[in-house]
């Protein structure tokens, strides 16, 4: 450990489980003393972390089949973090001021064991997009939806982390149309003139989703990413076409529910159109696809470069105010992917 290295960190801690959706008055940040690394750790200092929806899930305990273990009141958060390595094994690979990618972000240092630490290369030419939730879009396109030449596609939650850049993705990938939802008109427009969607739906703008559909898609559509499930995937399969391909990748609209504890998100669909349109509806997990991320980080390396795709984000500045952050993730205020600067 160096002398530069402080004697304590800061980290963002759950104070109480809420009976509802968590606000920022349900956590705290507390300070600690700084972690002596023991054999096969790795010390590292946190550049950057990301503020996901899953927490929600996480708090709310339902975590049966999920690879996370659910918070309790007093624990520290977790969540896929850039780190610079401060001290590491002298018989590793990594040595102080490399760059690594790991799970413990919502701290300003982490000890981490070496083999939780993944080394970052030169395969993006940013830092921060390593953070990408992209390749779960990329893995749910191309290993589910199948994407073919001049298909309409429509993903659900267009603005957030995974939509905002899967409406990217399925136009490199050939989709003909490309029709998005979300629940700000400020969103519509930025989806359009940033993103290139063709058109919008907007949830809560008083006209029902279904005839949104129909005016955005009058023959129907072919390919749906969703990341929000209710109301909007009911009315996805009334806009299927034969053959229509269904990926699900959130549920979004029962894990943001205040009658909800983020681990169900039931909804009722009309399994009749299912058959007779020889629908195929499939939900998308990375470790059903461990063949994804690899793939999708030197695609997204080079679409970066290119300038085919951009990856939209909010950064959030300081420790103090990721809590808040979570909280307007939440509230649906963030245009992106949501990330907290140290």
């Amino acid at each position: 450990m160096t002398a530069a290295t402080p004697r304590t960190t800061r980290e963002v801690r759950l104070a109480t489980i809420p009976a509802e959706l968590p606000t920022e008055r349900h956590f705290t940040v507390t300070e600690t003393p700084l972690p002596e690394p023991g054999p096969g750790q790795v010390l590292v200092r946190n550049r950057h972390f990301l503020v996901f929806p899953g927490l929600r899930t996480l708090i709310g305990g339902e975590v049966d089949g999920l690879q996370l273990p659910s918070l309790r009141a007093g624990d520290a958060l977790f969540g896929p973090a850039v780190a610079e390595v401060v001290s590491a094994p002298g018989d590793g690979p990594l040595r102080p001021g490399d760059l690594v990618s790991h799970m413990l972000g919502w701290r300003e240092y982490a000890l981490v064991d070496a083999d939780g630490c993944t080394a970052l290369g030169d395969a993006l030419p940013d830092p921060v997009a390593y953070l990408s939730p992209g390749s779960a879009a990329y893995g749910a396109l191309t290993r589910l939806a199948g994407i073919r030449e001049g298909d309409t596609v429509l993903v659900t939650g267009a603005a957030g982390a995974v939509g905002s850049l899967a409406g990217q993705i399925a136009r490199i990938l050939g989709a003909g149309r490309v029709i998005g939802s979300t629940g700000s008109r400020a969103k519509a427009e930025r989806l359009v003139s940033e993103l290139g969607y063709d058109a919008v739906v907007l949830r809560g703008s008083g006209q029902p989703l279904a005839d949104q559909l129909a005016e955005a898609a009058p023959e129907g559509i072919d390919v749906l990413l969703d990341n929000v499930a209710g109301e909007q995937l009911v009315a996805a399969l009334g806009a299927a076409r034969q053959g229509a391909r269904f990926a699900l990748v959130g549920t979004l609209s029962g894990q943001m529910s205040p009658q909800r504890t983020g681990g169900s998100s039931p909804v009722e669909i009309d399994a009749f159109r299912l058959v007779v349109k020889g629908i195929s509806l499939r939900g998308y997990t990375g470790a059903d696809h461990p063949d994804v991320e690899k793939e999708w980080t030197a695609r997204f390396g080079d679409w970066l470069r290119s300038g085919d795709i951009t990856f939209p984000y909010t950064r959030i500045p300081g420790i103090d105010r990721a809590a808040r952050a979570l909280q307007e993730l939440i509230e649906g205020k963030h245009f992106g992917a949501v990330v907290v600067d140290l």
